[in-house]
């Protein structure tokens, strides 16, 4: 899989939410690498990227469990949530790319 998202004008310890069809994305520019994940929380359906970043972990803006960016992984409340889908994604040429699929 391949998607151009947008504007890789993600700043450092930012959260952007991104679109591409039924896709939402959460992207985070953290010690200078990108990062992304499903936006959606897959328990409280609340948008990640109104969250927090907390080092390499986004917060839920609604029930403050913690997902490693990196993983997906639920850091902070095993059991509460299922863990995230995170994503590759790099810059090419200005734009922000997805990559590949991991799913959480």
């Amino acid at each position: 899989m391949r998607i151009v998202l947008g504007d890789a004008d993600v700043k450092e310890g930012e959260l952007r939410a991104f679109e591409h069809g039924p896709l939402n994305v959460c992207v985070a520019r953290v010690q200078g690498r990108l990062k992304a994940l499903d936006d959606w929380c897959n328990h409280a359906g609340c948008l990640l990227s109104g969250g927090r970043l907390e080092g390499n972990m986004v917060v839920c803006p609604c029930h403050e469990v913690g997902f490693d960016l990196d993983t997906g992984e639920n850091l902070t409340s095993p059991g509460v949530c299922d863990n995230q889908t995170t994503f590759e994604v790099t810059e090419e040429e200005g734009k922000l790319v997805l990559n590949t699929l991991t799913p959480g």
